[in-house]
């Protein structure tokens, strides 16, 4: 199984279910007591597999430097840089600034002017990537084994000694100005942003990771020198390498560049729990060919049962959607039930509609049956062994892996959570399904965009 589960890693912030559909509209939801008498002994039982070690994986630390290393078979290197925190380092008035810092430092270091630089990473034919959430930033090199070394030494020039030169600073921050504004063009884009400063207010989590016209505009140079001297430190550091580069070679060149850096006090917990309350539906009036909807709620910490359950319960309830507004009902060309992969995890309720009153009645119906029925049990083991198929061929690359092993030694303080990962979501009963329809599918926190007249705020209220 170690084949196999060692690709397994978690999808992108929010993981939409679409690519189970298939299974996932052939669920049955009935009354608990209808469907039990006839379906004693009709789970069937899940292929078998057989548990190897993965030796390939092992955690150590360098000067300090926390490093997850995976050896894996192939000619590309991935070496991602995990700044720990997200969100919780900064507030509304400076969002975006470790994401400017960063993307700023391509503009040129002290061993590497910005002319230099360019010419260097073009006859590498390699990549330095960025990457901002809401636990982490992530700052990473795709290379290949032969220029691993001579990728490394750019990537650590770039964090350790951006050159920061106010000119160049100012380039990026106007491409992320206009980047940031553009949200307004997009009405999923637009809905995404307003939905996480609604389904999170009162929490980090709403703070936007890549920042705000306004936070971006007021960052000063001074605050992103202030800022690389106070944050790039090793205790908010997590090394992940994947590909075939040997242990030595990555502990002298961590030795000689992120171990240098100064120690700093930072230590990684789980976030608290997100913001549980009714709040009134943020409704943004526009004029446009359809209306969209999303509510947000809150989920349970990762590495729990729950997180699990919860996962494939957004799974069945995007099936359902699925196939009762979009196949049966024709009412919505989009219509989903997302899972928002965090370290505290939260769901949503999501649909392109004309008709949003009725469209989320329907929506509501449908958890309903998810909180009063019980799934067929045959039908829910296979839509996880599907779930599982298409999670695998979806997540194969080494950046992937690496994401997943970090989230595995984040959030449940074990590399070899990834082994357990199958065997978590198997074991997922329609009880579970039930409960967790329940205790966390409520006091759902809602933005519209479209007709304002045609609001469903009643409807939103019976959530």
């Amino acid at each position: 199984m170690a084949a196999i589960i060692h690709r397994q890693v978690h999808g992108a912030t929010m993981v939409r279910c679409a690519a189970a559909v298939g299974v996932l509209t052939l669920l049955e939801i009935g009354s608990a007591p209808a469907l039990a008498a006839g379906q004693a002994g009709t789970r069937p039982t899940a292929p078998a597999t057989t548990a190897v070690a993965d030796t390939g994986t092992f955690t150590y630390e360098v000067g300090g430097v926390r490093v997850i290393q995976r050896m894996a078979e192939g000619e590309i290197a991935v070496a991602n840089l995990y700044l720990l925190g997200g969100v919780r380092q900064v507030t509304f008035e400076n969002a975006g600034i470790e994401l400017l810092l960063l993307e700023a430092s391509e503009r040129g270091t002290k061993a590497y002017p910005k002319e230099r630089l360019r010419r260097q990473m073009s006859r590498l034919g390699t990549g330095i990537v960025v990457g901002v959430g809401p636990d982490w930033t992530t700052y990473g090199i795709r290379a290949t084994r032969t220029t691993f070394d001579s990728t490394w030494a750019i990537f650590a020039s770039r964090l350790m000694q951006p050159t920061l030169d106010s000119a160049e600073v100012e380039v990026v921050r106007q491409q992320y100005l206009l980047g940031v504004s553009q949200r307004q063009d997009s009405p999923d884009a637009l809905l995404e942003y307003r939905a996480d400063s609604v389904g999170f207010s009162g929490h980090a989590y709403a703070i936007p990771p890549a920042g705000t016209e306004r936070s971006l505009a007021s960052i000063t140079l001074a605050d992103l020198k202030k800022y690389s001297v106070e944050q790039m430190v090793k205790s908010r550091m997590l090394l992940v390498v994947v590909g075939d580069i040997p242990r030595a070679k990555v502990e002298r060149l961590v030795g000689q560049s992120l171990a240098r850096l100064p120690a700093g006090s930072y230590a990684w917990t789980l976030p608290d729990t997100l913001p549980r309350s009714n709040v009134s539906p943020d409704v943004v009036d526009r004029a446009l060919p359809t209306n969209y909807i999303l509510g947000r709620y809150a989920g349970p910490k990762a590495g729990t049962k729950d997180y699990y359950a919860l996962r494939i319960t957004t799974a069945v309830l995007s099936g359902q959607l699925f196939g009762e507004i979009r196949s049966r009902r024709n009412l919505a060309y989009a219509v989903d039930a997302p899972f928002i992969d965090r370290a505290v995890a939260a769901g949503g309720l999501y649909v392109t509609t004309v008709q949003p009153e009725l469209t989320v009645d329907l929506m509501r119906q449908q958890l309903a049956g998810l909180r009063t029925g019980t799934i067929d049990e045959g039908a829910l083991a296979r839509l996880v062994q599907q779930f599982l198929t298409q999670f695998y061929l979806d997540n194969e690359s080494n950046a992937d892996q690496a994401d997943f092993l970090a989230k595995s030694y984040l959030y449940d303080g074990d590399i070899r959570a990834v082994e357990r990962f199958e065997q978590q979501l198997r074991s997922v009963t329609p009880q579970d399904i039930q409960r967790v329809a329940q205790r966390y599918i409520r006091e759902v926190r809602w933005t519209y965009i479209g007709d304002a007249k045609k609001a469903p705020l009643r409807s939103f209220d019976r959530y």
